[in-house]
């Protein structure tokens, strides 16, 4: 079973934030408990910061494998001169390395790539990927292809252009991820 954390949440914020955030909060947290509490409750109140040490410590780990602003951008760089069947080898590539199985669907269609892990299938659709401008009208066909497959997720992944605000209303509604901008280039990267 996968947990899923709300992207607002005080922690899912943490996971964003500098590592040091959440240890300085444990800290903050831990003073306060000790000067408010009674003697015999202060170790509770300090053992009660348990979950921003956790929270610090993955953030650290995840902040320390993260690809520099140097490799990002070249990687921007590469993604704007791939041709398609790059950027589909490269697509592909990293998602096995995600643990996903991987079908390439025929072109043509909505969706570019069947993704499957753990029995949930996704649909991505990346052959867009260097268009100036992205309307609704491929959300609406990787949507129609979702429900036709019976797919909960599907990933719509654009290297350069902007996305229309009907678009990005229609992918929110729809709940249609946009890959883009870094987080692209993070994929390739891993």
């Amino acid at each position: 079973m996968k947990f899923k954390m709300s992207p607002n949440s005080l922690f899912a914020v943490l996971l964003r934030s500098p590592w040091w955030v959440s240890f300085a909060l444990m800290g903050l947290f831990s003073l306060a408990a000790v000067a408010l509490l009674p003697r015999d409750y202060a170790l509770a109140g300090v053992l009660g910061t348990f979950p921003f040490f956790a929270v610090g410590c993955i953030a650290a780990w995840r902040q320390w494998h993260a690809p520099s602003a140097a490799r990002i951008n070249a990687q921007h760089a590469q993604l704007q001169a791939m041709p398609w069947r790059t950027l589909a080898e490269a697509l592909e590539a990293a998602w096995v390395a995600q643990g996903y199985q991987v079908v390439r669907l025929p072109s043509g269609g909505a969706a570019d790539f069947a993704l499957t892990r753990n029995g949930q299938t996704q649909l991505a659709s990346a052959r867009r990927w260097k268009a100036a401008h992205h309307g609704v009208e491929p959300l609406r066909e990787l949507h129609a292809a979702l429900q036709q497959r019976d797919s909960t997720t599907g990933l719509y992944l654009l290297g350069q252009g902007q996305l229309s605000e009907n678009a990005r209303l229609f992918a929110r509604d729809h709940g249609l991820t946009i890959v883009q901008g870094d987080a692209l280039a993070q994929l390739l990267l891993h």
